[in-house]
């Protein structure tokens, strides 16, 4: 298992996926103060209480993360942490929020897609500072998210995206085993719609308000097979490989193998759907693995490679995303705050939220326990050392906006307004107008 996890803590290149409740101006405050000012108001008396906001908390065992906290509030007398939770998608809009108003909290868990955005807002804090400041040693993280030479978001933990196929949806449909690729992958996805009952073969979320569908469920058909949505680091949406899967999965979408609502649907929706059983086949994070377990004991599923194009032999590219962290710039508590990131970021304390989050470690030391306890991880990882980590959109200008204008020409094409090249075309222009 050393040898694996050494493999992962290697190979993982830089990331690329914060909280439901308003924060209030009285927790986080609009102003900045130096550090030392906020060191030396600890240190005169009276708690320093640190916001953390995440989507991390309801995707781990109950009590893990609170169990994290309460040992850094026992290392660190004097700072508490308040956690705010919730689902990703309601997260990422608070934080957006938080950073358009000045009132983000104090610790914030980040998406790689969003680090662009922030940066030029202004809303998140320079880590590279904070790091030499406190004399970090910064060769212990496995990657750093930078803009312009500075550090901005630490990438925690990291994850894949597999195949999640449900294992009697599939038995009922008389589909033997998960497909390997398009052909066997639609004939799965019909076959498991036919069986009527509101059943579905596969679920795809395009919402706009929330589009990492396009990452996640749309681009890694082409990443699957080796292909790519980049030339030379500029945008190529035109190419052969987009346009195959594109055209792939619009013919799911005409075949009614696609789970309803999809144009509106969000991760979580997509999460919920696949739990109680009513979708045959998704593409989601190992994450979500816990929270499938805990919310549906019952159900039987198994993960896979993401299907490849018919005969193709090469290696595999599959999506991942990663738990990130960052620090607010209107942050009042910036030092206590990175001691917080240092104790999520230590060898000993990534190793306990790898192992509970069953994710790869962030930290180059950090070792999970779980590759060989648990079959469906040693599934995952096993294709993922068989692979390798794809996700073009981390670093590039205003991810997220791109991932939403390439999903409105989508759209316009799966409900016949315009056709698959015309929609490229169309998302290729509006992406070099952001390039």
């Amino acid at each position: 298992m050393s040898n694996d996890a050494h493999f992962a803590r290697r190979v993982f290149p830089l990331v690329g996926a914060v909280a439901v409740l308003a924060l209030t101006a009285a927790c986080s405050g609009a102003g900045t103060s130096s550090t030392s000012e906020t060191s030396a108001g600890a240190a005169a008396g009276g708690d320093v209480t640190l916001e953390f906001a995440q989507w991390w908390e309801p995707e781990l065992p109950a009590g893990a993360l609170r169990g994290l906290m309460d040992q850094f509030e026992s290392e660190n007398p004097g700072i508490k942490v308040k956690l705010l939770s919730g689902p990703y998608a309601s997260t990422k809009e608070q934080v957006v929020a938080g950073a358009a108003a000045g009132t983000m909290s104090d610790v914030v868990g980040l998406d790689g897609a969003w680090v662009s955005d922030f940066v030029k807002q202004g809303a998140i804090t320079d880590l590279s500072a904070l790091m030499k400041d406190s004399s970090y040693d910064e060769s212990q993280l496995a990657s750093q998210i930078k803009i312009s030479g500075k550090t901005y978001m630490i990438p925690v933990v990291n994850f894949v995206y597999p195949l999640f196929t449900n294992d009697d949806l599939l038995a009922q449909a008389g589909v033997a085993k998960p497909p390997t690729n398009r052909t066997e992958f639609a004939a799965a996805a019909k076959s498991i719609t036919a069986l009527g009952n509101n059943n579905s073969g596969w679920i795809l979320p395009l919402s706009l308000d929330a589009p990492n569908g396009i990452q996640n469920d749309v681009m890694s058909w082409v990443w699957a097979s080796g292909g790519s949505m980049l030339k030379d680091g500029k945008p190529d949406l035109t190419n052969a490989d987009v346009k195959d899967a594109v055209t792939y999965v619009k013919g799911l979408y005409d075949d009614g193998s696609i789970a309803p609502g999809a144009l509106t649907m969000k991760e979580q929706d997509k999460v919920e759907s696949f739990t109680n059983g009513r979708v045959g086949m998704m593409i989601d994070s190992l994450a979500h693995i816990n929270l499938i377990r805990k919310s549906n004991a019952n159900l039987k599923f198994s993960i896979s490679a993401i299907p490849a194009k018919d005969g193709y032999t090469g290696k595999r590219g599959i999506p991942y995303a990663s738990w990130g962290i960052g620090i607010a710039d209107n942050s009042k508590h910036k030092a206590e705050a990175f001691k917080l990131v240092s104790f999520l970021m230590n060898e000993k304390t990534n190793s306990t939220l790898a192992s509970k989050a069953f994710a790869f470690p962030g930290n180059t030391k950090s070792v999970p326990d779980y590759v060989e306890g648990d079959a469906l991880f040693k599934a995952a990882f096993d294709i993922y050392k068989s692979g390798y980590p794809a996700n073009e959109f981390t670093g590039l200008p205003v991810a997220e906006q791109l991932m939403r204008q390439f999903d409105e020409q989508f759209q316009q094409t799966l409900t016949g307004g315009q056709s698959v090249d015309a929609a490229l075309k169309a998302a290729q222009d509006a992406w070099n107008g952001e390039f």
